[in-house]
């Protein structure tokens, strides 16, 4: 758990996914598309990988992956991301924590 909050807390947006989920390709999109240039983690390649996804189950994150941090808070996973983006949160969210200037 300490080193999933080191984790999360080194930048202003993370992304903990995996290559083999369609949901977190759209939300990698999602964010790179924005001008976001977040650190992501792909929990099927990283050395720990299933501790972390572990970590985050123990979060209450569910499914683990895809799971957004913003400013090292937890937004959720895909539903909630794009939840934001449409009711238009997600990007003042993200200038509050200087991932965008637009």
């Amino acid at each position: 758990m300490d080193k999933l909050q080191k984790m999360i807390s080194e930048k202003s947006v993370v992304i903990f996914s995996k290559n083999s989920c369609c949901m977190s390709h759209t939300i990698k999109t999602l964010f790179l598309d924005l001008g976001v240039n977040p650190t992501i983690y792909e929990l099927d390649e990283i050395n720990r990988g299933k501790e972390i996804e572990q970590a985050l189950a123990q979060l209450g994150c569910s499914p683990t992956v895809p799971v957004v941090f913003i400013g090292g808070q937890l937004v959720g996973g895909a539903n909630q991301v794009m939840s934001l983006h449409l009711n238009r949160s997600l990007i003042p969210m993200l200038k509050r924590v200087g991932a965008i200037w637009l």
